[in-house]
């Protein structure tokens, strides 16, 4: 146990041992996200709201109010 420490402690090796923990939680967490397939699609229309417009949040342009001209 102790020759085991002593390796993981050593600086050359703990960068291995650190790359291997991120890597593994990167992974874990990429397969919660798609395993199940409701969140996974809810995960893919999260993907274009960097690209929305400011105005997304108003209503669309066909429900807004209509004017005279348009209703005839």
């Amino acid at each position: 146990m102790t020759g085991m420490w002593e390796w993981i402690t050593d600086m050359g090796n703990s960068k291995i041992v650190a790359l291997l923990l991120f890597m593994g939680t990167f992974i874990g967490v990429v397969i919660f996200l798609f395993s199940n397939r409701r969140r996974a699609r809810k995960f893919e229309t999260y993907r274009y709201i960097p690209l929305d417009d400011d105005d997304s949040h108003r209503e669309p342009v066909a429900r807004r109010d209509k004017t005279k001209s348009d209703e005839q």
